[in-house]
């Protein structure tokens, strides 16, 4: 679907800001900058709302929630009811996704970017000088420029990968029938997310990732409890493995191993969108891979312009891009020095179960030397009630008992590490959170009776034991002679 030239009345041929890439960052940083009062132009050469609209994040939780209702329906015998197996109806289940999409669409519409006083341009942009950038025939120049075009699925070098009908996250909406043998090449989140949906959608799945184990960014307790439930659902799951030879309906992997498939699904990364905008004609340094270097600013190597989101090297996440779209407009429309958080990117697989981190991630605080305090969900009460207990919750602590970091895995984690986040931005200690009363019971007992537990230790330490003790002693004592003076 194209987009509308708007009719705004901002001059045809020049702007305070101009944003190239309709995405979640340019979006974001579009109607910031028009909220400020300035001229603004978005260029975008194919549809407002970028890949988390139309091939990310909408459409892939959208088919996670039909498989899950799937799954719900296999598995409701462990509750006392019995029920006949789901039968999955794929283009129906499709027709879900898209309709999803359908409904979001408008929010990231060109007329709500008109609306919002931001000028739409539809074409490919090219930067043709420090301050200039063409859209086919027409110049634009710009007092500041940001640069939000994203990035785009990354294919591997496999031998015979180009004579091959593969799929990646941008055209795997367009399956209009379930493939029956999916092979997946790549084990992130991307990966693992679709591994799962399409097993429990009734595919016949294999998941290929070449480290150690799945998730590799993740710990690996976090990892294996999710390999455990894949591999419980039905995926067959090959970690340390690479697909080195694939045809059009077999790959050889560097053990040797034949997988036979109907279809292929490549899930390994993602390029930054850096070629052919002419990047060099503006003055803006790339790094050897393609991503455009800024500063703690967001600003480019051409201090007129900036550039937020996935082409950036900052992880890549729409919840990265908003909020980062949201700071460059900031800095370059009203000359402001807003930084980059360095605290730590949230982040969620949205498998089930789902795995959420925040801050210093488990495997950094090990090497760190930093405190862990881990509570199995075994000891969390909803969990129990709902039998689905194969999950933890991880706090990592500074010296101080500060929470500089957590791990959540379980149902709802990326909910669940909402208020870890607020005690990670704010520097808050374990105290903090174990003195917040929670409700009961919820998924959120997890980070609280971590706290708690961490608080307990504490108590327990010989020292503070030693002085817990001598201050209730001399309580008593107080007491005594009050009441003995008294009488």
């Amino acid at each position: 679907m194209g987009i509308r030239r708007s009719s705004s009345s901002v001059p045809e041929n020049r702007a305070d800001v101009v944003v190239v890439g309709g995405g979640t960052a340019g979006i974001v940083a579009a109607k910031t900058a028009a909220g400020f009062g300035v001229r603004v132009v978005l260029i975008e050469r194919e549809r407002t709302g970028g890949d988390c609209l139309w091939t990310g994040c909408v459409p892939s939780k959208a088919l996670l929630a039909a498989a899950s209702v799937a799954a719900t329906v296999r598995s409701a015998s462990r509750f006392g009811i019995d029920t006949e197996p789901p039968q999955v109806d794929f283009p129906r289940v499709m027709e879900h996704v898209h309709g999803a999409i359908a409904e979001i669409a408008p929010i990231d519409s060109p007329e709500a970017l008109t609306e919002a006083g931001v000028h739409v341009i539809s074409g490919d942009a090219v930067f043709t000088g420090p301050n200039t950038v063409s859209v086919g025939t027409r110049v634009v120049s710009f007092g500041q420029a940001i640069v939000t075009t994203g990035a785009h699925p990354t294919v591997p070098a496999i031998d015979g990968i180009e004579h091959v009908d593969y799929l990646t996250s941008d055209t795997l909406w367009d399956l209009t029938v379930l493939p029956e043998r999916l092979l997946i090449v790549g084990a992130g989140s991307v990966g693992c997310e679709m591994a799962q949906a399409f097993s429990r959608l009734g595919s016949e799945v294999t998941l290929i990732g070449r480290s150690a184990t799945i998730l590799p960014r993740e710990d690996a307790s976090a990892s294996s409890i999710l390999t455990q439930a894949l591999t419980d659902e039905g995926v067959r799951v090959l970690t340390s493995t690479s697909v080195v030879r694939i045809a059009d309906d077999s790959a050889v992997t560097d053990t040797g191993t034949e997988i036979a498939f109907d279809r292929v699904l490549v899930a390994t990364g993602r390029t930054p969108r850096t070629a052919s905008l002419g990047l060099e004609s503006a003055g803006v340094a790339l790094s050897d891979n393609g991503f455009v270097r800024v500063d703690e600013h967001l600003r480019t190597t051409n201090p007129r312009i900036w550039a937020a989101g996935d082409l950036t090297g900052h992880p890549q996440f729409t919840h990265t891009a908003g909020v980062h779209g949201s700071l460059a407009a900031s800095n370059a429309a009203l000359g402001l020095s807003r930084t980059v958080s360095t605290t730590g990117t949230p982040r969620v697989t949205f498998t089930d179960p789902e795995i959420a981190s925040a801050g210093i991630d488990v495997r950094s605080a090990r090497r760190l030397g930093l405190r862990l305090q881990t509570l199995d969900h075994h000891h969390v009460d909803r969990a129990v009630t709902e039998g689905r207990t194969a999950g933890s919750t991880t706090l990592v602590l500074d010296a101080k008992r500060r929470i500089v970091g957590a791990c959540v895995v379980g149902p709802r984690a990326g909910e669940t590490i909402g208020e870890l986040i607020i005690a990670i931005e704010q520097g808050l200690r374990t105290r903090d959170l174990a003195g917040a009363t929670h409700p009961y019971p919820t998924y959120n007992d997890g980070p609280w009776n971590a706290a708690i537990a961490d608080v307990k230790a504490q108590l327990g330490s010989p020292v503070l034991s030693r002085s817990l003790r001598t201050l209730a002693k001399s309580r008593s004592l107080w007491i005594r002679r009050a009441r003995d003076t008294r009488r």
